[in-house]
């Protein structure tokens, strides 16, 4: 809605549409650059996917209205969100907006605050030393791969704690990928193709039944181990209290199994997949291309150890640390900013809606993409330069309004504050363990599917 009396114009049509598929060969093979061309048509673009109309917003301002300021008439909805609704269930990123949304978001937000974050850190980075101090010098390693491993067994020590079995922890581990695929795979193929008893269709569903049924038993153990409410809230006890160990023990799904209006089994599930999803895809993105910038930028990589030898000196990182990183910051804020991670994401019209005099029909889909705003040249001048003093703090508040990696509004990413921790964690853990790393495979090339992910890393790291 706008307080403009003027009669609504049609969005204007992307050119290059093809009869019957229309701008899918696009979305298939150039996605990035069809997405960022969009700007410079108008401020909401109409394109189709098959016979089916999209609106694409590419002005950030308007963006923010459908998230924020007219969120009620833009719900959670539309291709990307049903097919991953498959595989999520009514978790938070895929329930829609009410009652159970608000609800289910209020119950899990203190699990994520940073002081109760904080009381995972030492886990967390005694975890991370443990996998990247037993990487082989020289070894040319999948760097996506071993990002992926490593925020999963991260995330699970935070999750479930510190004493989930050693076999549950290998079964995540070696089922997250396969399951990640497919999930990736629903989303880009059409609803009636998923639908169909092919063998990939039932090898997937077959593996996320696996990993419902490994939540399950991570939960069941967590049920069986779970200290009272009253130690599980203890966050600040003295070194040495065996209510302090059994807190960093309990982890932090143990908020919403003591919670005084309890999920339900189901919702347990669901919640879990979309927290461990969310974990894994998005950090480990943002991790590969980060490591991959610092090859080719010797300045960044010298700054960056020079102040963690600052902080540090010789010592292990702690997870106080983190707050006297900020260079170590702007530089992983810089690489989800060039890198996504999610390129696009969408949203459904509730009504007839007028954005940015263009008129909206109720039931379409409305298109937004944090990657094409964090590319826009109006915003982050020379937006393919890597460039980490763009967020020095007397210049990040002027392109805030554009960074949009974590969403915006009621549905802004719930793990915001722990991604950052964790990519700082392991990032610093690299750096400490490894004095050198280079790049060993060709430059890797952009690979849009849910997250902008490379298409090939590998890297060999050294004691000098």
């Amino acid at each position: 809605m706008t307080a403009s009396t003027a009669v609504p114009a049609p969005a204007p049509a992307a050119p290059g549409g093809l009869p019957l598929i229309g701008h899918a060969h696009r979305l298939a093979r150039d996605p990035l650059p069809f997405i960022t061309s969009l700007r410079r048509h108008g401020s909401v673009v109409r394109i189709r996917i098959g016979p089916t109309p999209a609106y694409v917003v590419t002005d950030p301002a308007l963006t923010r209205r459908v998230l924020v300021t007219d969120a009620a008439h833009f719900a959670k909805g539309g291709k990307i969100i049903d097919a991953l609704r498959v595989f999520f269930g009514d978790g938070l990123a895929t329930v829609a907006d009410g009652d159970t949304h608000l609800r289910n978001r209020r119950l899990m937000q203190p699990m994520f605050n940073k002081a109760h974050i904080a009381t995972r850190g030492t886990a967390m980075i005694e975890r991370v030393r443990a996998m990247v101090g037993a990487w082989s010098e020289g070894e040319h390693r999948d760097v996506y791969a071993d990002m992926n491993d490593i925020t999963l067994a991260a995330f699970l020590t935070a999750l479930f704690g510190t004493d989930l079995p050693e076999h549950l922890q290998t079964e995540f581990t070696a089922l997250m990928p396969a399951i990640m695929k497919g999930t990736i795979r629903q989303t880009v193929l059409p609803s009636w193709i998923n639908n169909l008893p092919l063998p990939a269709n039932r090898a997937h569903a077959e593996r996320v039944a696996q990993l419902r049924a490994l939540i399950d038993q991570a939960i069941d153990h967590h049920q069986n181990a779970q200290p009272s409410p009253a130690a599980t809230a203890t966050t600040a006890d003295p070194a040495g209290c065996p209510h302090a160990a059994q807190a960093q023990q309990a982890g932090l799904f143990a908020t919403l199994l003591t919670a005084e209006d309890p999920l339900t089994r189901q919702q347990l599930q669901d919640e879990a997949i979309t927290l461990l999803t969310g974990a894994i895809e998005t950090t480990g993105t943002t991790l590969a291309w980060t490591l991959y910038e610092i090859t080719r930028h010797p300045d960044v990589e010298q700054r960056l150890r020079a102040e963690l030898a600052a902080v540090c000196g010789e010592r292990p990182l702690d997870y106080e640390d983190l707050d006297r990183l900020p260079y170590a910051r702007q530089v992983l804020q810089e690489a989800v900013r060039k890198y996504g991670p999610a390129w696009m994401v969408t949203r459904t019209a509730t009504r007839d809606i007028t954005l940015g005099s263009h008129h909206i029909p109720q039931g379409a889909d409305v298109v937004w993409s944090p990657y094409l705003h964090q590319h826009d040249p109006a915003h982050f001048p020379d937006p393919d330069t890597f460039n980490p003093d763009r967020w020095t703090p007397e210049r990040a508040t002027a392109t805030r309004g554009s960074f949009l990696a974590f969403g915006d509004g009621r549905r802004k990413c719930i793990g915001e504050n722990f991604a950052w921790s964790e990519l700082q964690i392991i990032l610093a853990t690299i750096l400490q363990l490894w004095p050198a790393f280079r790049l060993t495979s060709r430059p890797p090339r952009p690979q849009a599917v849910v997250t902008v992910k490379p298409d090939v890393m590998t890297m060999a790291y050294y004691q000098r």
